[in-house]
């Protein structure tokens, strides 16, 4: 096994040999034989956090636009990406590895990661020969789609709080996929050969909840049949709770009980039971704000707030765009092998997205469904996602068609939506505050060049006035 050294504040790790990858390609194949739970991908993730001390460890296959990054990264790296060999030329693989804290890499460390990625070639390859034997809803949800700081970020997240088996509060705009998150904390967590089960809280008739949640016995009523609750139905796996802040007071007093005591009274029972599950609860609201109101107990945020993580909104991480739609269309064009321009992809990462993954993936859905080719054009697009970038590039009868004034034009409407905020500008536009000035003097009247703001960008700029502050 690999060995581990003291350097400084950390430790060096890696003063080991290649024959180190024996228990990791054992492990792979016992999964592919069948002989373990759980996926090839799985077990060679598994295996290579048990070889190094890493917190998170991710293959999969990324856009052909990915670039990858060396192979050979910096010892002192907290974050590594090697790239997988592939057959096929139009497709490319990563390693993801982020290292525990207080560990680095020595160069055999490094060596054996790179060997590891080789060997994820292979697994790629078993994966994709291999049957699916998954539902549907659980190959939706192996992976968190994104390379974006932001997914990075949240995966991070997820990889520290799956393993200690606290309850866990998601909180995130409808459609940023909580449900995914809640889904991948599981598959990483020690619960993964259990169940998981999810309920819609907001779904849940108020008369039906005790039944619902905690199960009924039978003949407690006329016709009614037994049957077990949701909490014992997802007794040693993970117990989901959706969209909790639509349970009424009578509805979170009862579940604050259960949660307390995990132990669960049947109606119509006269003992509990023991149930050993862990809670991730979900909101598209903030708990904190909404106990604030007095709209949600405290004593119940409290019990469900130990551990949070927020799932980043689409428009915050609009260069995961690309990599969605890739995943999407993968879904549904039957392998067809549709595509999108260019221009089509980049109307995509400027619209606002307020459904978020849900509405692009619905959008993809419609568009593959109306195509008529299998490369998808900007015209394909409905007018609400394409119509700002499709402003953008319209020139009126009569206007400036130099480039200089299509930037000064994308650089105003910015300029506008980030509440003529210029430090906010800069950020977002990636340019200097001297570039900055420079687009505006050149678009405002009133400095003596250029002319009157096309009307789009006017009505652009009373829509988001008064957003923010002047920088």
């Amino acid at each position: 096994m690999v060995t581990m050294e003291p350097r400084g504040d950390a430790e060096a790790v890696g003063q080991g040999r290649l024959e180190d990858l024996g228990p990791l390609i054992g492990g792979v194949a016992r999964a592919l034989s069948g002989m373990s739970t759980g996926t090839v991908q799985q077990a060679f993730e598994t295996g290579l956090r048990r070889l190094l001390p890493l917190s998170a460890v991710r293959l999969r296959e990324v856009p052909p636009s990915f670039g990858g990054r060396p192979a050979a990264p910096p010892a002192a790296s907290k974050s590594m990406v090697f790239d997988v060999p592939t057959s096929d030329t139009g497709r490319q693989a990563v390693l993801e590895a982020s290292l525990a804290d207080g560990h680095v890499l020595d160069p055999m460390g490094i060596e054996l990661l790179g060997a590891a990625a080789s060997l994820g070639a292979l697994v790629l390859e078993v994966e994709r020969a291999r049957p699916m034997r998954t539902s549907k809803a659980s190959v939706e949800t192996a992976t968190l789609i994104g390379s974006s700081p932001a997914m990075q970020a949240l995966r991070e997240r997820v990889a520290r709080v799956a393993p200690s088996g606290f309850t866990v509060l998601i909180e995130g705009e409808s459609g940023t996929g909580k449900e995914l998150v809640a889904r991948h904390l599981h598959r990483m967590s020690r619960r993964r050969s259990g169940p998981f089960v999810a309920v819609n809280c907001a779904a849940i008739v108020e008369t039906l909840l005790e039944a619902e949640l905690f199960g009924i016995e039978e003949r407690t009523a006329t016709g009614v049949r037994g049957r077990r609750g949701k909490f014992e139905v997802a007794d040693r796996g993970t117990l989901f709770l959706d969209e909790v802040s639509d349970l009424s007071a009578a509805a979170q007093a009862k579940l604050l009980r259960a949660i307390q005591e995990l132990s669960v009274e049947r109606v119509g029972g006269h003992g509990s039971r023991q149930v050993d599950v862990r809670i991730v609860a979900a909101s598209n609201r903030s708990l904190a704000d909404l106990v604030a109101q007095g709209a949600f107990r405290a004593d119940l945020f409290y019990r469900l707030s130990g551990v949070e993580i927020t799932v980043p909104p689409l428009r915050v991480r609009t260069a995961d765009i690309p990599e969605l739609v890739q995943h999407f269309l993968g879904q549904h064009d039957g392998g067809s092998g549709m595509t999108l321009s260019p221009a089509a992809v980049e109307a995509m990462r400027i619209y606002g997205w307020p459904g978020n993954v849900r509405e692009l993936q619905r959008l993809l859905e419609r568009l593959v469904a109306l195509a008529q080719s299998l490369h998808i054009e900007l015209d394909d697009l409905p007018p609400h996602v394409r119509g700002r970038f499709s402003e953008l590039l319209e020139t009126k009868a009569g206007e400036d068609e130099s480039l200089r004034a299509w930037g000064t034009r994308y650089v105003r409407l910015m300029y506008e939506r980030c509440g003529r905020n210029k430090r906010r500008t800069c950020d977002t536009l990636g340019i200097s505050y001297h570039t900055l000035s420079a687009y505006l003097r050149c678009g405002d009247p009133a400095a003596g060049e250029g002319r009157q703001l096309p009307a789009w960008v006017a009505r652009s700029c009373s829509a988001v006035a008064g957003h923010g502050s002047g920088g």
